[in-house]
């Protein structure tokens, strides 16, 4: 058994041991099951289970997926500043989308957009692999880009 300073008292009977936890108002938590004879430690288990659960919920919030929208016809420049966030975002764990958004008559060259986003490709795929590829769906082409 491990006391609630962390030192180790030895081997106690499963009954001492619960009265030296209820003394404590903590509780007997079995530390190595498999362990010969098992190891049991005083300590609060609610505290225990929500750090734990805090633990878990920092980790899955690192990789929230973040949308980058273009047009066919947006500036170098703007396209520029787009790369710049999306490196930004994947140095960060983060997933992009990349959305090429046409409207009215642009529909009809979607190889600017196409050529738009292999440029992207090109100059993200140190830092950046893609998930799904550029494909079209109904007005717009999107592709997935995660972090290596």
């Amino acid at each position: 058994m491990i006391s609630i300073d962390g030192k180790q008292i030895g081997i106690v009977s499963i009954d001492k041991a619960l009265v030296a936890a209820r003394e404590n108002d903590l509780d007997l938590v079995e530390v190595a099951p498999n362990a010969d004879p098992p190891v049991c430690r005083i300590m609060d288990y609610g505290k225990l289970r929500y750090e734990k659960a805090k633990r878990e919920k920092g980790k899955s919030r690192s990789s929230h997926l973040k949308e980058i929208k273009l047009r066919p016809l947006t500036a170098e420049h703007d396209v520029g500043v787009k790369i710049r966030n999306i490196r930004k975002f994947l140095g960060n764990g983060h997933k992009v989308r990349v959305s090429m958004i046409f409207r009215g008559r642009e529909i009809s060259h979607t190889d600017i957009g196409f050529n738009l986003l292999q440029e992207i490709i090109k100059k993200v795929e140190d830092i950046g692999v893609v998930e799904v590829p550029p494909k079209m769906q109904e007005r717009d082409i999107s592709m997935l880009i995660v972090p290596k």
